[in-house]
């Protein structure tokens, strides 16, 4: 059948589910805001929540129209955490549609990251200038480039975002956020190159060029366990050299999980089920992570 509705393949490609992520780090770096004093007003936290939110839309559905574009939609063994989402396979007509909701979606982050400009100054544009190079770029060019491919989610929803949050409600980088924003930006990386192992073959026969192809699958787990490992270790050392308070130690809750995951992770590479379970683990470390980070900014 051709025609019909595109809403329920443009909310599908938007992938709702992952949408939790960037909101998350809107969070923290608001709760950064408040621990340096600042009372940001009901609008201004609408906005960059809004904001966060406009710019990860904005990267799934063009990401998606990219993919289908590509040919890749077509070629990748879905699973609930790689593989594209599937709408446009199944609902092919709706791609303009999904790309002007991608397009939109990057005009809300330019309209709200222009309303921060005229209020806070030039220094907001150290992070839109990057943060909308990532939008624009990551799909058609970032993927082709094994390290920048790595990189770009760890700086898109660390930095970019929680630094972002921080400078628009007026607060100034220090070193409890540059701590908090690396551990945010270490999760989002490592999240991105496991779901990247199911798709590696598939990738390749289209141009990318990302870790999981260059590296291989077992080196890519031992840098993704490193990866994952490396965040808490930050957090405790921001813990001990006093940047952080006591109670972001909260976060090491979710430790058990990325030692089991990092555990585990090897022996799993054959078996797509059992790869498939961890990497709905590593969703759950990430959030549960960053939540309870969350949890403990906002305690202390």
């Amino acid at each position: 059948m051709q025609g019909g509705s595109t809403t329920p393949a443009v909310w599908r490609a938007s992938r709702p589910g992952f949408l939790v992520l960037a909101p998350l780090c809107v969070v923290l770096g608001l709760l950064l805001a408040v621990r340096q004093g600042l009372t940001p007003s009901a609008l201004q936290v609408a906005l960059v929540l809004l904001g966060g939110l406009l710019a990860h839309a904005a990267v799934n559905l063009l990401n998606e129209y990219d993919d289908f574009r590509s040919g890749l939609d077509h070629l990748t063994r879905r699973t609930p955490f790689s593989g594209g989402s599937g709408a446009l396979p199944e609902a092919p007509w709706a791609a303009p549609a999904v790309l002007a909701a991608g397009i939109s979606a990057l005009a809300g982050v330019v309209a709200i990251g222009g309303l921060f400009l005229w209020w806070r100054g030039w220094p907001m544009l150290a992070v839109g200038v990057p943060g909308l190079a990532l939008i624009v770029a990551y799909t058609r060019w970032l993927t082709r480039s094994p390290w920048l491919c790595l990189l770009a989610p760890g700086l898109g929803f660390g930095p970019l975002i929680v630094l972002g949050t921080l400078l628009a409600l007026g607060g100034m980088p220090d070193a409890a956020a540059l701590c908090v924003a690396a551990v945010a930006g270490l999760l989002a990386s490592e999240l991105l190159l496991l779901n990247q192992l199911p798709d590696r073959d598939a990738d390749r026969r289209v141009g990318r060029r990302h870790l999981a192809i260059l590296l291989g699958p077992r080196r890519t787990a031992q840098l993704v366990s490193e990866l994952l490992l490396a965040a808490p270790a930050l957090l405790a050392l921001g813990v001990l050299a006093g940047w952080l308070p006591a109670m972001a130690g909260l976060a090491w809750l979710a430790l058990p999980g990325a030692l089991w995951l990092a555990w585990r992770l090897p022996g799993a590479l054959a078996a797509h089920d059992r790869l498939e379970a961890l990497m709905g683990l590593n969703v759950v470390v990430l959030l549960a992570s960053l939540a309870l980070l969350a949890l403990g900014l906002g305690l202390d």
